[in-house]
This record gives structure tokens, sequence and C-alpha cells, in this order.
């Protein structure tokens, strides 16, 4: 934790979270959850009639919902298109940036 915080000070970068117990606090990975599991896994329209009958069936139903989420689902928020559009559009509206014989700090990188 004190060398991720160095590295954020050092490139003058602000963590993207929360501390323990605030309200941001893992907010929107539970917000994400809880949507999932309305939409996947307690929705009776993607449940088996007899619910699910193998760990193997749950984990295509997830790998589905995944990509029906990121290519197929029209998010409010962004214009009413799925998220991977979304992304691209956001991609190619910016110059390429290239890291390559970037100096990286001593003690950055892996041990």
């Amino acid at each position: 934790a004190i060398r991720y915080t160095e590295r954020l000070a050092e490139a003058d970068a602000v963590a993207s979270v929360g501390t323990v117990g605030d309200s941001y606090d893992n907010a929107m990975a539970e917000a994400l959850n809880s949507l999932f599991k309305a939409e996947c896994i307690r929705n009776p329209m993607m449940r088996p009639k007899g619910g699910w009958a193998s760990i193997r069936d749950v984990e295509i139903a997830v790998a589905e919902y995944v990509d029906w989420y990121n290519h197929r689902r029209l998010h409010g928020e962004i214009g009413h298109i799925p998220p991977a559009e979304f992304e691209a559009a956001h991609w190619a509206s910016h110059e390429p940036v290239s890291y390559v014989g970037e100096q990286v700090p001593v003690g950055a990188g892996p041990r």
C-alpha cells in the first residue's frame, strides 16, 4: 500500500478507490453485483426451469450475460448505446500514446 501510494504521488495521480468504511468503498462493484444478480441469477427468464443444474450452467450463463451487458445492452447514461460501442468511440477519438522508451522510476517495477 505504501509503494502504491508513493507511485501515485510520483505520477501526480489520484487513487480511484475509497478508504475502508467510507461511502465510496466498493460502491461501483456492489452496484454491478446487485445488477448482475437481478438481471441474470434471479431473473426467471435467465434461470432454467428448476434452477441451475450445475456450476457449468452458471458459468455459461455468466459468460452470456457479460457478453450481452457489454455488446448489446443499451446504457442510458452513455447515450443508449452498448458499453463496447461507447468505449470504441472514446478510443477512436484519442491519439494513440506510445510508452516505448519511457523511463520507469526505480522501485516501480516488479521485484
